[in-house]
């Protein structure tokens, strides 16, 4: 066959294999032409899971009748002139592709108005052949109607879902566009059902918490942490769902960029890093998080579904978004400023003293430049609700008591005298296992293991990045016993256990010798936990939940010399490591994600018991 160019009507069905993939891709790519023409309320409507019926109507500024023909023409469009433009695009929609390959696929019907003109346009097209543009009955702005997508390519009819899975695809599509800007009502029907009713609060202020709450449902703003975080001219925020609110699947992360819904792997691999050591292995986050930055340095031209983005930079802003998670997820500790988080009928998560929803504050200024975690300050464009805690100081108990558990000078008090924090004072020990404690709220249960091993994890990461964790010259050496393939695996790593307190040596093919050791463990102890330590990290190395090595040897180091089960403590001991909970970052949850505390409100007890009934 010689080379030929190819009829337009080929072209128009070429470039809908591109940007028309399924039902959903036509709503996308008309609510985001609803809202670059400043509809402040969009309604859809579809019918057959989309294929029957596809119905945008908004109240936007609508599109002048000379106009309409050239909406149905490929590459026109009103949002870029030049490259200049293209290179700092803000407008959701810029490729002028989406009409004319819509058109070319189905049939096609676009009613608009101006505010000026003294009634409506109408313009037709059916497979690609447009009909003249004829007066119609329509106020200002713009309704666009597709019937019998894909009647004229039966091959790509094949490949449609059935009508409730293209169904899903489109619900879930509107709820990350309806997130996307808050400031604009959405409504979606399907028939005579309503999937969707998101309207616009009277006050502005309300827009973000009562968006998500429309969306994602209110249980999410109950158990999530609003955050914000600046630094230069890039600014992030929104709100993370805590740890012990995760989910089974990855249903419910809605990520922004410069008000784009986006799926971008670096974004959401930099928030599962943010989480890396507060969650349970095999769950995921949820979290509602905003991108922006110069649109400059992020290229949304990568791909005709604008679903992707390049980053100029992505290693600083992989860095910024884990940075900015990691600083908000530390807040997850006793007397953090979050949300409590419900675990069953009577009882709780102890996720913080706070039951305060997310709130939303509008106009001032952001963060001062470089700002760690400012609170609130508002130049979110969707006023999101964004109250942070200030951070925390960081425990630096003694290590002279056994396994780290130090009376410090706030709590050196005797049983009878001690102070109450927010985890209350303590009040027996049970099975060996748990602390009872109790408030003036009521009654609080700390797994003794998980909260140490928080405590221990948080003190040794601090340790190691300023100069290393501090160990003890031991005067005859431990000789310690190991697998082949697990001493090989220490020499490998032999930097980190130094600087995790270690000097070791290999002594033959399966001997280890220990010639100085971390300061938290004692000789007699050092043997057995280096031994389980070796045989810990050669089991999970290549597949563990912490993602970094050093970290990953550091948890194991804590999670081997923290307290563990039937080891009895005084009163002062649990006094101390309560207060030590309550001064170190993430310690709602232990390394490996768990829970390390749960209240039990008096309410609660009273309810149990019928009392006051």
């Amino acid at each position: 066959m010689p080379i030929h160019v190819l009829p337009d009507e080929l072209i128009d069905q070429i470039a809908a294999g591109e940007v028309i993939e399924r039902p959903a891709s036509v709503v996308k790519e008309l609510v985001e032409n609803s809202l670059d023409a400043g509809a402040s309320r969009i309604e859809v409507e579809v019918e057959r899971g989309g294929i029957g019926l596809i119905r945008v109507r908004d109240d936007g500024r609508g599109i002048e009748a000379a106009e309409l023909p050239l909406a149905l023409s490929r590459h026109a469009t009103s949002k870029i002139a030049s490259l200049e433009d293209l290179e700092s695009v803000l407008s959701l929609g810029f490729r002028g592709e989406a009409l004319p390959s819509i058109a070319s696929v189905s049939r096609l019907r676009v009613l608009s108005r101006t505010a000026q003109a003294p009634h409506a346009w109408e313009l037709g097209a059916e497979g690609g052949e447009r009909a003249a543009v004829r007066p119609a009955a329509q106020p200002p702005g713009t309704t666009v109607e597709v019937r019998d997508l894909f009647f004229n390519v039966p091959a790509r009819r094949k490949f449609v879902r059935t009508e409730a899975t293209e169904l899903g695809h489109i619900a879930r599509l509107v709820e990350r566009l309806a997130l996307s800007r808050p400031d604009a009502a959405f409504r979606l029907r399907s028939g005579e059902r309503v999937l969707l009713d998101a309207p616009v609060p009277a006050a502005a202020e309300e827009q973000g918490a009562a968006r998500v709450r429309a969306v994602v449902g209110p249980g999410f703003l109950e158990q999530a942490l609003p955050f914000e975080h600046q630094a230069g001219r890039v600014w992030t925020g929104g709100w993370l769902g805590l740890p012990t609110a995760s989910r089974a699947q990855p249903d419910q992360q809605f990520l922004f960029v410069n008000g784009r819904s986006v799926r971008d792997r670096l974004l959401m691999n930099a928030v599962r890093l943010g989480y890396r050591d507060v969650l349970f292995h095999g769950r995921h986050p949820a979290y509602v998080l905003y991108l922006t930055l110069d649109p400059q340095t992020v290229d949304v031209n990568a791909h005709p579904s604008k679903l992707e983005v390049r980053f100029r930079d992505a290693r600083q802003v992989h860095d910024f978004v884990f940075r900015a998670v990691a600083a908000a997820l530390a807040e997850t500790r006793p007397g953090g400023a979050e949300p409590r988080a419900r675990t069953g009928p009577g009882v709780e998560h102890a996720t913080g003293a706070g039951d305060s929803a997310a709130q939303v504050v509008g106009g001032g200024a952001h963060a001062a430049s470089g700002g760690a975690h400012a609170a609130g300050t508002g130049r979110d464009p969707w006023q999101l609700a964004l109250a942070v805690a200030h951070p925390p100081v960081q425990a630096s108990p003694s290590a002279a008591a056994p396994a780290g558990i130090a009376e410090t000078a706030e709590t050196a008090e005797t049983a009878e005298g001690i102070a109450e924090g927010v985890l209350g004072t303590p009040v027996a020990q049970i099975r060996g296992i748990y602390i009872l404690s109790q408030t003036a709220d009521g009654l609080v249960l700390i797994d003794m293991h998980a909260a140490h091993e928080r405590v221990l994890y948080e003190r040794l990461k601090a340790q190691y990045a300023r100069a290393g964790v501090p160990s003890q010259q031991l005067i005859d050496p431990i000789v310690v016993s190991l697998r082949p393939h697990e001493l090989a695996l220490v020499l490998e790593q032999r930097a980190d256990w130094e600087r995790a307190g270690f000097e070791l040596d290999a002594l033959g093919p399966a001997s280890l010798a220990l010639r100085r050791v971390p300061a938290l463990l004692s000789g007699a102890a050092a043997a057995a936990v280096v031994h389980d330590l070796a045989h810990t990290l050669a089991e999970e190395s290549g597949t563990p939940h912490l993602q970094d090595a050093t970290d990953r040897f550091l948890a194991t180091l804590a999670c081997r010399t923290s307290v563990h089960a039937h080891r009895e403590l005084t009163l002062p001991e649990m006094d101390a490591l309560l207060r030590q909970m309550e001064r170190t970052d993430r310690a709602n949850q232990c390394n490996h994600g768990r829970p390390s505390w749960v209240r039990l409100s008096w309410g609660e007890l009273d309810h149990l018991f019928l009392r006051g009934r």
